[in-house]
């Protein structure tokens, strides 16, 4: 582990600092929940309110004392890397946690109250849906390629499934069981779970969240709407009749290309289709609470679904294109269909067609259990550029790991008056201090990383 790389990141998903070990219960929760999440460190010997580094007295004996706990108090067991780090002459003991193939692994004997996932820079313990969600993943099953053994092949509506394929081929019965759209259960033919969420005749008796409600607000935020309006048909034809919605309440002007006149969009058309369908495709049917939303505003589009990411995927992976697929019949019915293409290539297309028109990159965030994507319209491109502009921002930009005395001696001002600038920036969160203290002398400077 590289204690100072670690020390310039904030806390996060994947990253937690504790004081010591006297209160060892948040520190194997937050063990449990890296390890069902998408793994993580944890710096013990960091204070989790300054970051300031104030090491452990008889680090050896507490390395054993965790890897004890960890041993005792962990099910199914769990090995995480453990390693003593120096800083100066204090000791940091650093815990990797991997993302576990043996999930869940929970406290004290009891997976219904004692597991746990990261949300954020924060534990939450899991419901009896994420748990079942786990337990899917460590068998490489998909919620949706399930089947529903009360049903039968007649809970399929056939017209929906031509209609939604009606623009690239003809869909035969034995497509259906190719497609996943049906599936084989003690010998009968049934709807699968997907195959009911998507073409379902009675599918909100089974799935009354599986739909989308869409909100156009007036200003920046929820207090006044202008319009709303749900979409409860099948999701192939409720993302069409959303994505009009959105149309009707984005596009800003009119282009005229030879005889016909053309809406101009805040956003760009890819970026919309590419929110929609993410949101479909990669949505955790089997949480309950709450609908697909869409909700428009002066100056953004929010699209939000219910999940978190799957497990072993954190935010930082999304722009990098790395993709898990979630629901299997859903992707390959939209695969089929042409709406999705490569796995991952929709978040860079995303991010592309922004940069190309002028707007701030889209926002991925995690809520609670649900997943959303925050994307600026074309009214904020004025607005939303910000410069950092300080001449301690360039010199550690160059060569970072200084202190005051040498930063202040490149920048040309006193000590004091650099001291003054350090702590604003650090407070902004663009530079990281690093020490044991305000006080520190031999305290160092460093970019923040994100």
């Amino acid at each position: 582990m590289d204690l100072t790389q670690l020390l310039r990141r904030p806390e996060g998903k994947t990253l937690e600092f504790k004081r010591d070990l006297s209160s060892p219960a948040p520190i194997l929760r937050t063990i449990v929940a890296f390890a069902n999440t998408s793994g993580g460190t944890i710096l013990i010997g960091v204070d989790d309110a300054s970051h300031d580094v104030r090491g452990l007295p008889n680090a050896r004996e507490e390395e054993e004392r965790l890897s004890n706990l960890i041993s005792d108090s962990v099910t199914p067991q769990l090995v995480p890397d453990v390693e003593l780090l120096r800083f100066r002459e204090e000791m940091v003991l650093g815990v990797a946690v991997y993302p576990s193939p043996n999930r869940p692994h929970y406290l004290h004997d009891s997976p219904e109250t004692g597991t746990y996932v990261r949300v954020g820079s924060t534990n939450r313990r899991a419901d009896g849906n994420l748990v079942s969600e786990m337990r899917r993943v460590s068998r490489g099953e998909c919620f949706d390629e399930q089947p529903l053994p009360g049903l039968d092949s007649e809970a399929i509506d056939i017209d929906a499934v031509s209609e939604a394929f009606s623009e690239v081929r003809n869909i035969s019965d034995r497509d259906l069981d190719v497609l996943g759209v049906l599936t084989t259960h003690q010998g009968r033919r049934v709807p699968s779970i997907g195959g009911m969420l998507l073409f379902g005749k009675d599918r909100l008796s089974h799935f009354p969240d599986a739909w989308i409600q869409a909100g156009r607000f007036s200003g920046s935020d929820r207090s006044n709407i202008f319009e709303q309006i749900e979409f409860k048909q099948p999701l192939p034809n409720a993302i069409e009749d959303a994505y009009g919605f959105i149309e009707r309440h984005v596009a800003s002007g009119v282009d005229i290309r030879g005889l016909r006149g053309l809406p101009r969009w805040q956003i760009p058309e890819v970026v919309v289709r590419e929110a929609l369908t993410n949101a479909v495709v990669h949505a955790d049917y089997s949480q309950r609470g709450a609908p697909f939303r869409i909700a428009i505003f002066d100056d953004r589009l929010e699209v939000e679904n219910p999940g978190l990411l799957p497990f072993g995927l954190t935010l930082e992976d999304l722009p990098l294109g790395v993709s898990k697929l979630r629901n299997r019949v859903i992707g390959r019915v939209f695969h089929e269909r042409k709406l999705i293409e490569q796995w991952g290539s929709g978040i860079g297309r995303m991010i592309s067609a922004c940069q190309q028109a002028g707007l701030p990159e889209p926002v991925w965030e995690e809520l609670g259990t649900r997943f959303r994507v925050t994307i600026p319209s074309g009214q904020t491109q004025k607005t939303t550029s910000v410069t950092i502009n300080d001449p301690i921002c360039d010199v550690l930009s160059e060569r970072d790991g200084l202190s005051t005395s040498e930063i202040a001696e490149e920048i040309g001002l006193s000590t004091r008056a650099t001291i003054n600038r350090l702590n604003k920036l650090v407070k902004q969160g663009l530079v990281v201090r690093i020490g044991s203290g305000r006080t520190d002398p031999n305290s160092r400077y460093f970019i923040a990383v994100k």
